[in-house]
This record gives structure tokens, C-alpha cells and sequence, in this order.
């Protein structure tokens, strides 16, 4: 396994539409696993491909122990309902944290490593991560979708809630 370097912004690759994988093979297995020990280094909850320097869409979410880590591979939103606000960050933007308004339950589709396709639904902190994560794949950044940013004091009264 390796870590790998994280893209920070402003590089072009972090804006841009993600292409479809099609080769479901063990260097893509060996590309989920470098993933996941990077995201882990890096101390977050969720990474996607154009992060590492790689255009397609793959992303990672891994919120905790009690849930195994979610692979999501040409990832496809089928349903959303309700809204949550909270406070996100990204390894792209070191530092910097925000207020993001987001559904609260989210439907999806996608493939796991070996091209088999699943659909998951998710709520909360999850969907909140798993959305973060989805919209990389896709050129978007979360702080397009900022409503205040926040500094560490305020972040850290948010995450005693």
C-alpha cells in the first residue's frame, strides 16, 4: 500500500468532470487500497480519485469503525430528500471549513472494485460525506456550496454539539 499526494487547490484536475472506469482489474483493487491508506494518513473521512491526481470517478467514504469503508465507483445519485446544515472541510483545502447546506438522505448507485453494481442509501453525517465526495467526481467543490466559513473555535463549538 501507498500514500499518495494530495492535489490541493487551485489544480485544474480538482474542477474538472471525472471519466467512467471501465477496467475493473487488481490495479484498480491496489489504486482503492492506496486510496483508503491516504485518506487514513491524511486524517479524513472520505477521498476522491481527482484528490490523488486521477480523473475518474472513484471515491472513498470511511466514517467510522462501525461502518466498513464505502467504495463507490461511477457513483449515480437516484434520490435525495430533506436538508441539513453543517460544517465541512476537504484535504484539498487544508485548513479551511465551512457551512454547507446538503440533503439529508441520499439514494445512489454505483460499482464496487470488481464492477458489480449496488445501491445504497444513506442519511445524516454519511450522506453528508458520501455527496462531498460524489461532487468531486464531477468538478465541484464544496466550497461553491459554502453558506459561512468557519474558524477552528467555531468548528470546534460544532463538533461538541
Amino acid at each position: 500500500m501507498a500514500v499518495k499526494k494530495i492535489v490541493t487547490y487551485p489544480a485544474e484536475i480538482l474542477e474538472e468532470e471525472c471519466e467512467p472506469v471501465q477496467v475493473f482489474d487488481k490495479k484498480l483493487g491496489k489504486l482503492l487500497n492506496d486510496m483508503y491508506d491516504t485518506m487514513v494518513e491524511f486524517d479524513g473521512v472520505g477521498l476522491a480519485a481527482p484528490q490523488i491526481g486521477l480523473a475518474k470517478k472513484i471515491a472513498i467514504v470511511d466514517i467510522d469503525d462501525e461502518i466498513e469503508t464505502i467504495e463507490l465507483i461511477n457513483p449515480e445519485v437516484l434520490e435525495t430528500k430533506g436538508e441539513q446544515t453543517g460544517p465541512e472541510g476537504c484535504l484539498s483545502f487544508p485548513g479551511l471549513y465551512g457551512e454547507v447546506i446538503r440533503p439529508g438522505y441520499v439514494k445512489i448507485k454505483a460499482q464496487d472494485r470488481k464492477g458489480k453494481f449496488y445501491t445504497l442509501e444513506a442519511e445524516d453525517f454519511l450522506a453528508r460525506a458520501i455527496l462531498h465526495e460524489i461532487d468531486h467526481l464531477h468538478g465541484v467543490l464544496f466550497t461553491s456550496k459554502v453558506t459561512k466559513y468557519l474558524n477552528e473555535d467555531e468548528l470546534e463549538g460544532l463538533e461538541a454539539e
